[in-house]
């Protein structure tokens, strides 16, 4: 269970394209804006309800499950 609201994950959108996750994942939850972010982007710092990071491989293909944090 998540303090966040809305939907919190999406593991339906890995292999597909990361601009079509931004899209899905920000009407999903409107509360939440989407980042696509290389796979090999170091990240860190809190976690935020309103943030969804999109890791993508070179090919701009989603490769992580997108989650609220």
């Amino acid at each position: 269970m998540s303090i966040c609201q809305g939907k919190y994950s999406w593991p339906e959108l890995v292999g597909v394209s990361g601009e079509v996750a931004v899209k899905v994942i920000e009407k999903e939850n409107s509360l939440v804006t989407a980042f696509i972010l290389p796979i090999n982007q170091p990240v860190g710092g809190p976690f935020f309800c309103n943030r969804v990071r999109v890791f993508v491989d070179a090919d701009g293909i989603v490769v992580v499950v997108p989650v609220i944090g």
